[in-house]
């Protein structure tokens, strides 16, 4: 068993953490000052994360998000790296949320009057292509609309869903996306990050000590975080029926 701050864990757990690679973190010398409390070591040149301290972190945001789901809040995925941006796209369109697995576009969250003027002409541009109107154009005309519906469709499908601020931001290193993680935190909305040992982890709300550059490691993570969405969902739509239900028995008395 290993203890950090009162934080036990398993050895089971530990070996699982280190086959998976979540503890395996940058080359010390790419090291934030930040991050030295929650290294056990170094190995090959790079950094290995304390595996409790990346265990009770990862609890404390699956805590939060779990909360966040619970009470019906919209959550955000952001993550454009090619090892991580499919992974979290597949998250959030699992549970119906928002994701970014491109550039992040300064203002999607500060000048969100404007996001949403952009995704509106997207919407409507898609439709005109579906039902054909793009035809009574000439070839060329029809050869730019088409490839501005393209390149409005990698930016902003992903954030058709998001009629709204969002309630949490979950990121895929903190780092990368430094601008993401700063338009949240002006807006006081909590962000949880995957952050390795290159980041400053003090930005982040609930920041998840871990391998943010390695498939495996955030496949690990993710499939943490959809098993406790998973849940807090199955646990918000009993909560919704049973409201309906009493509702209705409440009409039926009077």
């Amino acid at each position: 068993m290993m203890m950090v701050d009162n934080t036990t864990i398993s050895d089971e757990l530990v070996r699982e953490m280190v086959q998976n690679g979540v503890v395996i973190g940058h080359k010390k010398s790419k090291t934030h000052p930040k991050m030295k409390p929650f290294i056990a070591g170094n190995r090959n040149e790079l950094e290995i994360m304390n595996p409790a301290s990346a265990w009770n972190s990862l609890e404390a945001a699956l805590e939060f998000l779990k909360d966040t789901v619970l009470k019906g809040g919209l959550v955000l995925f952001v993550a454009t790296a090619p090892s991580s941006k499919k992974i979290i796209r597949e998250a959030a369109q699992e549970f119906g949320y928002p994701f970014v697995d491109t550039r992040w576009l300064g203002g999607t969250l500060t000048n969100f009057t404007m996001l949403r003027t952009r995704v509106s002409y997207f919407e409507k541009l898609k439709e005109r292509k579906e039902k054909g109107e793009f035809a009574k154009y000439s070839k060329k005309e029809q050869l730019n609309l088409d490839k501005e519906t393209e390149k409005l469709s990698r930016r902003l499908s992903g954030l058709v869903l998001m009629k709204k601020l969002p309630d949490a931001v979950f990121v895929v290193d903190a780092e990368a996306h430094a601008t993401a993680v700063k338009e949240a935190n002006l807006l006081n909305i909590p962000v949880a990050a995957i952050v390795d040992t290159n980041d400053n982890p003090s930005l982040v709300s609930y920041p998840i000590f871990g391998n943010d550059h390695s498939r495996q490691s955030v496949e690990w993570i993710m499939g943490r975080v959809k098993d406790a969405m998973r849940q807090a969902s199955v646990k918000a739509a009993e909560a919704r029926a049973a409201k309906e239900e009493s509702a209705a028995a409440g009409v039926k008395q009077e």
